[in-house]
């Protein structure tokens, strides 16, 4: 019996640890990248806005799975250069996380510059600050911490959305699951999967809840 549980979870252990690999790279690259998108936003050079707002629009109009089915598949049979798409099925479900949650983090942090006040760049030339200084010290702590709980709400998502992995072909926790439950005949290796899900979505709220007191936000 002992031996039956090995083989069942150590796989499972396994895929969520490919899930959590995918979370870090998709967290890490993301959100920088999502702020970037933030600043093309608010830009004065209209072109870049244009795009960046297209970029925003289309990402967040469209579902992810569909834009990982069309990196990993669609993109390798592109006329002439299809041939030089064809991506490891990992790194292209990365490249598709970064892409699409980028989008969603850039109107989060889009949403938190505007809901600081005015005054507050006022202030900070009345002070002397430089823009840089205005910048880095008053705008973006106060960003942050207004936009702290949207951040960790989409974290939380990101990590249930790994379970799309799953279509793409790349053996993550779900897919194993899957193929304890064909191998095995019975749903167990469901409720497994899910408890996993809910101890990674826990240890990411609480991290968040310490960020949140860390700011004072509460």
């Amino acid at each position: 019996m002992a031996d039956y549980w090995q083989t069942m979870i150590w796989p499972m252990l396994e895929g969520a640890k490919t899930t959590v690999i995918l979370f870090f790279i998709a967290i890490l690259v993301s959100i920088p990248f999502g702020f970037l998108l933030t600043l093309a936003v608010k830009s004065r050079i209209k072109p870049l806005s244009w795009l960046a707002h297209t970029y925003i629009y289309i990402m967040r109009g469209t579902p992810l799975l569909l834009q990982l089915l069309l990196i990993c598949f669609g993109l390798p049979m592109l006329p002439v250069i299809g041939e030089y798409l064809v991506l490891d099925r990992f790194v292209a479900a990365c490249l598709g996380f970064i892409l699409n949650y980028a989008a969603y983090f850039a109107e989060i942090f889009r949403g938190g510059l505007l809901a600081i006040d005015k005054g507050q760049y006022e202030a900070a030339q009345v002070l002397g600050l430089s823009k840089w200084q205005t910048t880095t010290r008053v705008i973006l702590p106060q960003m942050f911490r207004v936009a702290l709980p949207a951040l960790s709400n989409e974290s939380v998502t990101l990590i249930k959305d790994t379970a799309l992995l799953y279509a793409v072909a790349v053996p993550e926790l779900l897919h194993f699951a899957q193929t304890a439950v064909n191998r095995d005949f019975t749903i167990v290796p469901f409720f497994i999967a899910g408890v996993i899900y809910l101890v990674m979505t826990l240890v990411l709220t609480v991290f968040f809840k310490w960020l949140e007191k860390r700011f004072k936000f509460e």
